[in-house]
C-alpha cells in the first residue's frame, strides 16, 4: 500500500494556504510579500521596452505579446525554479510598498507596488522606462477558493502605454489553480481565455490550457496564443500565432506558419533588481516591514518567522481599530482611487468585457504630481508597528 501521509499532509498545508484568515504553516511561505510580485513584469527589461520600437502596429502588439508570455514564470513561480515546487507569498499589509528598478543605469525600468486595500486585498502597480516611452499601470484584487485545487481569481487590470506612438494595450491578470496538491507536488498553472487589447484595433488572443483534472491530458502550463488584425472582426485569420509552455519555451509563427521565433523562457537570465539599502529603506517598504520574517526563512528558523510575522501582523490589527489609521481613513501615498477609468473602459469592450470598480474599492490610478513630491519617511513618525 502506497505511504498516502506525505500526501495528507501536503493537502491539509494546501487548505491552509486557500484563505487569507487563516495563517499558513511558516515552513510553506515565500521569502517576499505579494507587493514584490509586479517586478516580474520588468525582470526582462528589453522585452518590456521592446514594442517602443516596433514601427507598425501589428509587431508592436506582437512585442507585447511575447513580454507578456515571458513575464508569467517569474510571477507564477516567485522566481523560483519550477522543481521546487511553489510556495505562499507573505499577505501584503495595507499601506505596504515596494520600489525598485532593473536594467543598464540610465535607461532603468521601475516600479512602485502598493498595497491600497486590506478588506479586499488590492495591491496597485505602476512600472516605467522614461528613456524608451514606456509604461504601465494596473491592480488586482485576489479571491482565493479551494476545491481539489487552488484557484486564485484575479479581478482589476492592467494598462500599458507607448508614449512615442500614444498607444494603449490591455494587459490581462490571468487567473491561477495550484494543482498537483493530491499528489504532494504542488504547481502552478493559468486557467481560461483572455485577451490583449490595443487602442490600434489588433487584438492577441490568448488560451492557456494545461493538465487536466488529477493530471492527465494536456500538458503543463501550455499556451496558445494568436493576433488579429483590426479588420478582422470574427478573428478567424490570424497574423501571428505563439505557442508552447509559458514556464519553459515558445514558438511564434507568422500567418502562413513559418516559424519566426523560438523564445526560451527557463533559459533567459533575469536581470537583478535593485532596492534601496535595507538601512535606507522606509519603515513601510515590504523588505524592511518584513525584515525579521525573511531573515528567519532563510536561516530555516521557522520559530522565529511565526514570531516576528505575528508580531507584524499583530500591530497590523491594532493600528485598523484607531479612526486615524483604520481603513477607512486611509490613504494610499502614491495611488488615487477613482470612480472610473476611460482608457480600460473602452479596451474592455472591445472583447465584451467590463469591470466594476467597487469590487476593488474603486479604479486605481498612479498619482505622479503627488509621487514626485513624496520624501522618506512617507508617513512621518507611523511605521506598521505603530508610532516611533
Amino acid at each position: 500500500m502506497a505511504d498516502t501521509s506525505s500526501q495528507q499532509s501536503s493537502l491539509k498545508h494546501s487548505k491552509e494556504l486557500t484563505t487569507l484568515s487563516i495563517t499558513a504553516p511558516p515552513f510553506v511561505l515565500a521569502d517576499k510579500s505579494t507587493t514584490e510580485f509586479p517586478r516580474y513584469w520588468i525582470e526582462h527589461p528589453d522585452l518590456f521596452c521592446a514594442p517602443a520600437h516596433e514601427q507598425t502596429p501589428e509587431r508592436r502588439i506582437l512585442a507585447v505579446l511575447k513580454w507578456f508570455l515571458s513575464s508569467l514564470r517569474g510571477q507564477q513561480y516567485a522566481g523560483r525554479e519550477p522543481s521546487e515546487g511553489v510556495k505562499k507569498p507573505l499577505n501584503a499589509f495595507l499601506g505596504e510598498l515596494f520600489l525598485g528598478e532593473c536594467g543598464p543605469e540610465g535607461e532603468e525600468c521601475k516600479l512602485v507596488s502598493e498595497q491600497v486595500s486590506h478588506h479586499p486585498p488590492v495591491t496597485a502597480c505602476y512600472l516605467w522606462n522614461e528613456k524608451h516611452g514606456i509604461r504601465a499601470e494596473g491592480y488586482t484584487r485576489q479571491e482565493i477558493t479551494f476545491s481539489g485545487s487552488v484557484n486564485i481569481q484575479q479581478i482589476g487590470h492592467a494598462v500599458m502605454h507607448i508614449d512615442e506612438f500614444d498607444e494603449d494595450y490591455l494587459i490581462p491578470l490571468p487567473n491561477v489553480r495550484v494543482k498537483g496538491i493530491l499528489t504532494g507536488g504542488p504547481y502552478p498553472e493559468l486557467d481560461g481565455k483572455y485577451h490583449i487589447v490595443s487602442s490600434s484595433g489588433y487584438v492577441a488572443e490568448v488560451d492557456f490550457t494545461g493538465k487536466g483534472t488529477l493530471g492527465f491530458g494536456g500538458s503543463k502550463n501550455h499556451v496558445v496564443a494568436s493576433v488579429y488584425g483590426s479588420d478582422d472582426a470574427k478573428r478567424k485569420n490570424a497574423l501571428y500565432t505563439a505557442e508552447g509552455s509559458w514556464s519553459e519555451s515558445f514558438a511564434v509563427k507568422d500567418g502562413s506558419g513559418k516559424q519566426m521565433d523560438d523564445y526560451d523562457v527557463a533559459a533567459a537570465p533575469s536581470t537583478d533588481f535593485r532596492t534601496a539599502p535595507l538601512h535606507q529603506q522606509d519603515p513601510w517598504e515590504s523588505r524592511k516591514a518584513w525584515q525579521g520574517v525573511i531573515e528567519s526563512t532563510h536561516a530555516g528558523n521557522m520559530q522565529g518567522v511565526a514570531d516576528n510575522k505575528s508580531k507584524l501582523e499583530d500591530a497590523q490589527r491594532e493600528l485598523r481599530k484607531r479612526s486615524d489609521t483604520g481603513e477607512e481613513a486611509w490613504e494610499a501615498l502614491f495611488f488615487q482611487k477613482e470612480k472610473s477609468n476611460p482608457v480600460a473602459e473602452k479596451l474592455l469592450a472591445v472583447v465584451g468585457e467590463s469591470f466594476d470598480p467597487r469590487d476593488t474599492c474603486g479604479a486605481w490610478r498612479f498619482d505622479a504630481e503627488r509621487s514626485a513630491k513624496l520624501q522618506r519617511p512617507w508617513r512621518g513618525g507611523l511605521t506598521p508597528y505603530g508610532e516611533q
